[in-house]
Protein backbone atom coordinates (compact mmCIF):
# COMPACT_ATOMS: atom_id res chain seq x y z
CA UNK A 1 0.00 0.00 0.00
CA UNK A 2 1.34 3.60 -1.00
CA UNK A 3 0.52 7.13 0.28
CA UNK A 4 -0.06 9.71 -1.72
CA UNK A 5 -0.05 13.18 -1.37
CA UNK A 6 -1.95 15.20 -4.57
CA UNK A 7 -1.62 12.25 -6.79
CA UNK A 8 2.37 11.91 -6.04
CA UNK A 9 3.63 8.59 -4.48
CA UNK A 10 5.12 9.32 -1.38
CA UNK A 11 8.62 7.39 0.09
CA UNK A 12 9.27 9.81 3.22
CA UNK A 13 7.39 12.04 5.50
CA UNK A 14 10.11 14.85 7.22
CA UNK A 15 9.04 17.04 10.37
CA UNK A 16 9.85 20.14 12.06
CA UNK A 17 9.81 19.71 15.93
CA UNK A 18 9.51 22.65 17.59
CA UNK A 19 6.26 24.28 16.97
CA UNK A 20 5.32 21.16 15.01
CA UNK A 21 5.35 18.39 16.72
CA UNK A 22 6.60 19.55 20.47
CA UNK A 23 5.96 22.79 22.17
CA UNK A 24 8.90 23.63 23.24
CA UNK A 25 8.61 27.71 23.67
CA UNK A 26 8.23 27.05 27.81
CA UNK A 27 12.02 24.99 27.89
CA UNK A 28 13.54 27.55 25.78
CA UNK A 29 12.45 30.91 27.41
CA UNK A 30 13.91 29.43 30.51
CA UNK A 31 17.03 28.47 29.51
CA UNK A 32 17.91 31.30 28.02
CA UNK A 33 16.15 33.62 30.88
CA UNK A 34 18.54 31.48 33.40
CA UNK A 35 21.78 31.74 30.84
CA UNK A 36 20.75 35.52 30.91
CA UNK A 37 20.53 36.10 34.63
CA UNK A 38 24.19 34.54 35.04
CA UNK A 39 25.21 37.55 33.95
CA UNK A 40 22.94 39.70 35.37
CA UNK A 41 21.04 40.06 32.34
CA UNK A 42 17.37 40.75 31.65
CA UNK A 43 15.50 38.59 29.39
CA UNK A 44 12.47 38.58 27.23
CA UNK A 45 9.24 36.85 28.14
CA UNK A 46 8.11 33.68 26.66
CA UNK A 47 6.14 35.42 24.49
CA UNK A 48 8.67 37.73 23.23
CA UNK A 49 10.84 34.04 22.96
CA UNK A 50 7.96 32.06 21.01
CA UNK A 51 8.38 35.06 18.01
CA UNK A 52 12.87 34.12 17.85
CA UNK A 53 12.06 30.51 17.39
CA UNK A 54 12.85 28.67 14.12
CA UNK A 55 16.48 30.09 13.16
CA UNK A 56 19.06 27.64 15.69
CA UNK A 57 20.46 28.88 19.29
CA UNK A 58 22.61 31.32 18.09
CA UNK A 59 20.15 33.78 16.20
CA UNK A 60 17.87 33.53 19.05
CA UNK A 61 20.66 34.86 21.35
CA UNK A 62 21.02 37.34 18.92
CA UNK A 63 17.53 38.35 18.67
CA UNK A 64 17.59 38.20 22.67
CA UNK A 65 20.19 40.84 22.91
CA UNK A 66 18.30 43.22 20.33
CA UNK A 67 14.59 42.41 22.05
CA UNK A 68 16.63 43.95 24.83
CA UNK A 69 18.34 46.24 23.90
CA UNK A 70 22.01 44.85 25.02
CA UNK A 71 25.00 46.01 23.08
CA UNK A 72 26.40 42.54 23.24
CA UNK A 73 29.62 42.28 21.85
CA UNK A 74 31.17 38.56 20.01
CA UNK A 75 32.54 37.53 23.74
CA UNK A 76 28.92 38.04 24.95
CA UNK A 77 26.82 36.34 22.53
CA UNK A 78 29.36 33.58 22.84
CA UNK A 79 28.97 33.33 26.67
CA UNK A 80 25.12 33.81 26.47
CA UNK A 81 24.91 31.24 24.35
CA UNK A 82 26.84 28.02 26.26
CA UNK A 83 24.78 28.68 29.14
CA UNK A 84 21.72 28.34 26.89
CA UNK A 85 23.20 25.11 26.04
CA UNK A 86 24.32 24.32 29.41
CA UNK A 87 20.73 25.41 30.67
CA UNK A 88 18.67 23.31 28.41
CA UNK A 89 20.87 20.38 28.67
CA UNK A 90 19.82 20.45 32.78
CA UNK A 91 16.18 20.82 31.68
CA UNK A 92 16.46 17.40 30.42
CA UNK A 93 19.33 15.99 32.56
CA UNK A 94 17.09 17.05 35.89
CA UNK A 95 13.69 16.01 34.45
CA UNK A 96 11.96 19.52 34.16
CA UNK A 97 10.92 19.55 30.66
CA UNK A 98 7.49 20.91 29.83
CA UNK A 99 7.44 20.15 26.08
CA UNK A 100 4.13 18.30 25.09
CA UNK A 101 3.42 16.64 21.70
CA UNK A 102 0.19 19.28 20.50
CA UNK A 103 -2.74 17.12 19.85
CA UNK A 104 -3.02 14.70 17.50
CA UNK A 105 0.89 14.10 17.08
CA UNK A 106 1.35 10.99 18.81
CA UNK A 107 -1.76 9.32 16.47
CA UNK A 108 -0.56 10.41 13.28
CA UNK A 109 3.00 9.54 14.00
CA UNK A 110 2.34 6.11 15.06
CA UNK A 111 -0.31 5.68 12.81
CA UNK A 112 2.15 7.06 10.01
CA UNK A 113 4.83 4.72 11.36
CA UNK A 114 2.49 1.06 11.44
CA UNK A 115 1.50 2.01 7.61
CA UNK A 116 5.42 2.26 6.64
CA UNK A 117 6.23 4.92 6.29
CA UNK A 118 9.58 6.16 6.86
CA UNK A 119 9.66 9.12 8.81
CA UNK A 120 12.47 11.79 9.29
CA UNK A 121 12.59 14.67 12.12
CA UNK A 122 14.93 18.18 10.45
CA UNK A 123 15.18 20.74 13.15
CA UNK A 124 17.40 23.70 13.73
CA UNK A 125 17.64 22.38 17.02
CA UNK A 126 21.36 20.54 17.91
CA UNK A 127 20.57 16.85 17.40
CA UNK A 128 21.53 15.81 20.84
CA UNK A 129 18.78 17.82 22.23
CA UNK A 130 16.58 16.76 19.21
CA UNK A 131 16.93 13.29 20.17
CA UNK A 132 16.85 13.53 23.56
CA UNK A 133 13.12 15.06 23.21
CA UNK A 134 12.07 12.46 20.88
CA UNK A 135 13.02 9.45 23.55
CA UNK A 136 11.65 11.65 26.34
CA UNK A 137 8.53 11.86 24.64
CA UNK A 138 7.91 8.14 23.40
CA UNK A 139 8.49 9.53 19.94
CA UNK A 140 12.14 8.13 18.86
CA UNK A 141 10.98 4.32 17.39
CA UNK A 142 9.02 6.75 15.12
CA UNK A 143 12.20 8.16 13.07
CA UNK A 144 14.79 7.01 10.43
CA UNK A 145 16.59 9.75 10.90
CA UNK A 146 17.31 12.77 12.96
CA UNK A 147 18.45 15.68 11.72
CA UNK A 148 19.42 18.63 14.02
CA UNK A 149 20.85 21.86 12.98
CA UNK A 150 24.31 20.82 14.08
CA UNK A 151 24.32 17.39 11.62
CA UNK A 152 24.84 19.66 8.64
CA UNK A 153 26.76 22.21 7.18
CA UNK A 154 23.90 24.66 6.84
CA UNK A 155 20.83 25.13 8.71
CA UNK A 156 16.94 25.50 7.10
CA UNK A 157 15.84 27.85 5.38
CA UNK A 158 18.56 25.65 3.29
CA UNK A 159 17.80 23.06 2.01
CA UNK A 160 20.48 20.82 2.40
CA UNK A 161 19.04 19.38 6.19
CA UNK A 162 16.11 18.30 4.17
CA UNK A 163 18.33 17.06 1.22
CA UNK A 164 20.48 15.23 3.47
CA UNK A 165 17.73 13.48 5.64
CA UNK A 166 15.39 12.21 2.54
CA UNK A 167 18.56 11.04 1.21
CA UNK A 168 19.23 9.11 4.22
CA UNK A 169 15.46 7.49 3.78
CA UNK A 170 16.45 6.51 0.08
CA UNK A 171 13.38 9.23 -1.05
CA UNK A 172 13.72 11.45 -4.00
CA UNK A 173 12.68 14.80 -3.06
CA UNK A 174 9.66 15.25 -4.90
CA UNK A 175 8.43 11.79 -2.91
CA UNK A 176 9.24 13.49 0.35
CA UNK A 177 6.40 15.60 2.19
CA UNK A 178 7.58 18.54 4.49
CA UNK A 179 5.60 19.17 7.34
CA UNK A 180 6.41 22.04 9.31
CA UNK A 181 5.51 25.42 10.86
CA UNK A 182 7.60 28.24 9.70
CA UNK A 183 8.61 30.73 6.69
CA UNK A 184 11.89 28.05 7.38
CA UNK A 185 10.39 24.93 6.51
CA UNK A 186 8.45 26.68 3.60
CA UNK A 187 11.33 28.01 2.46
CA UNK A 188 13.78 24.98 2.92
CA UNK A 189 11.05 22.60 1.26
CA UNK A 190 10.69 24.86 -1.93
CA UNK A 191 14.24 25.10 -2.47
CA UNK A 192 14.50 21.24 -1.78
CA UNK A 193 11.68 20.58 -4.42
CA UNK A 194 9.81 18.90 -1.54
CA UNK A 195 5.91 19.42 -1.33
CA UNK A 196 5.13 21.21 2.14
CA UNK A 197 2.41 21.52 4.75
CA UNK A 198 2.44 24.32 7.49
CA UNK A 199 0.66 23.66 10.99
CA UNK A 200 -0.79 26.90 12.17
CA UNK A 201 -0.33 26.48 15.80
CA UNK A 202 3.04 26.88 15.59
CA UNK A 203 5.34 29.85 15.85
CA UNK A 204 6.75 31.35 12.83
CA UNK A 205 8.48 34.40 14.38
CA UNK A 206 5.00 35.75 15.00
CA UNK A 207 3.78 36.09 11.53
CA UNK A 208 0.95 34.66 9.98
CA UNK A 209 1.88 31.13 8.59
CA UNK A 210 -1.16 31.18 6.26
CA UNK A 211 1.44 33.90 4.26
CA UNK A 212 3.29 31.72 3.19
CA UNK A 213 3.33 29.52 -0.55
CA UNK A 214 2.67 26.54 1.71
CA UNK A 215 0.64 23.26 -0.10
CA UNK A 216 -1.76 23.04 2.90
CA UNK A 217 -2.46 24.53 6.33
CA UNK A 218 -3.44 21.99 9.20
CA UNK A 219 -5.07 23.39 12.51
CA UNK A 220 -4.13 19.56 14.06
CA UNK A 221 -1.99 17.19 13.16
CA UNK A 222 -5.05 14.63 13.51
CA UNK A 223 -5.70 16.39 9.50
CA UNK A 224 -2.47 15.01 8.18
CA UNK A 225 -3.72 11.76 7.22
CA UNK A 226 -7.04 12.83 5.54
CA UNK A 227 -4.67 14.90 3.08
CA UNK A 228 -3.18 11.27 2.00
CA UNK A 229 -4.83 8.94 -0.47
CA UNK A 230 -4.22 5.07 -0.21
CA UNK A 231 -3.50 2.79 -3.35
Amino acid sequence: MTLHFRGTPLRAVLFDLDGTLLDTANDIALALSRSMADRGLPAPSEALVRTMIGRGAPVLVDRACVAQGLQADAALKAALLDGFFMHYGRLQDEGEYAAEPYPGVMETLQGLHAAGMPLGLVTNKQQRFAQALLKMRGMAPWFGVVCGGDTCERRKPDPQPLLWAAGQLESPPAATLMVGDSVNDVTAARAAGMPVVCMTYGYNEGRDVRELPAMAFLDTMADLPGLLTRD
